[in-house]
C-alpha cells in the first residue's frame, strides 16, 4: 500500500512538472519571421544586434499605457544604449479614425522626419481618458496637434488627409499586420519573436538579452 501511495505521489509530482514546463514553453515568444523595417519611422542605431517593433493604433488605449509605461524603460535600456533599433508600424484595427491617424502620421514622417517622434506622442497624448472609443480623431483634431509643431506644414498635412497621399505607405503596414498575424494591439516583436505579453517588461529584457547572445 505504502509502495503504490509512494508510487502515486511521484506520479503527481512528474505531472505536476510537465505542467509547469507546458506554461512555460507557452509564455515563450512565439516565433514568426524578421519583419522589414524599411520605410518604417525607427529610432535606435541603424546597425544595431536587435530590432524591436510596436504595432499600434493611435485610438488602441492600451498603446498608449504602454508608450508610457514600458517604452521609457526600453529606451533608456536599450535604445540610447545603442542595442536596439526601434520601429512603428501602423495598426488599423479601429477603422476610418486609425486610417486617418496613420495617414497624417505618415505624412509627417515623410514631410518632417525629425518631428514624427514628437508628433506621434503628441498623438497618444490627445487620446481621451473617457470615452476613449467614442470619435475623437478628426482632420480638425489633428491639425489642432500639429499645431503644437510650427515646423509641421498644417497645408501640406490637410491636403494630404484630403486626398490620403500616404496611403501607400499606410497599405504596407496593413500587409506587415495581416503578414505577422497581429491580432491585438500593442503587439511587440524582438527580432521575428512576438511576445505573448507586451507588458511583462522582465520579457522582453530577457528576450533582448537572449538576441544579443546568440548574435556574438
Amino acid at each position: 500500500m505504502k509502495f503504490a501511495v509512494v508510487l502515486t505521489l511521484v506520479a503527481i509530482g512528474i505531472l505536476a512538472a510537465v505542467v509547469v514546463l507546458s506554461n512555460k514553453q507557452e509564455s515563450l515568444p512565439i516565433e514568426i519571421k524578421q519583419i522589414d523595417v524599411t520605410g518604417q519611422p525607427s529610432i535606435g542605431e541603424k546597425d544595431a544586434p536587435v530590432t524591436v517593433v510596436e504595432f499600434g493604433d493611435f485610438k488602441c488605449p492600451s498603446c498608449k499605457a504602454w508608450g508610457e509605461m514600458i517604452y521609457p524603460k526600453l529606451v533608456d535600456d536599450y535604445i540610447e544604449t545603442g542595442k536596439v533599433e526601434f520601429s512603428f508600424i501602423n495598426v488599423l484595427f479601429h477603422g476610418k479614425e486609425s486610417t486617418l491617424a496613420s495617414i497624417a502620421a505618415e505624412s509627417v514622417y515623410e514631410r518632417s522626419p525629425d518631428l514624427y517622434w514628437n508628433f506621434h506622442q503628441a498623438m497618444f497624448d490627445a487620446q481621451p481618458v473617457e470615452n476613449h472609443d467614442g470619435p475623437w480623431i478628426t482632420s480638425e483634431r489633428i491639425l489642432e496637434i500639429a499645431s503644437e509643431f510650427p515646423e509641421i506644414d498644417q497645408t501640406l498635412l490637410k491636403e494630404d488627409m484630403e486626398q490620403e497621399a500616404t496611403r501607400e505607405s499606410v497599405k504596407i503596414d496593413e500587409d506587415l499586420v495581416r503578414e505577422s498575424g497581429v491580432s491585438m494591439t500593442p503587439t511587440i516583436v524582438i527580432n521575428g519573436k512576438m511576445l505573448e505579453d507586451p507588458f511583462d517588461y522582465e520579457a522582453i529584457k530577457t528576450a533582448i538579452e537572449q538576441e544579443i547572445k546568440d548574435g556574438k
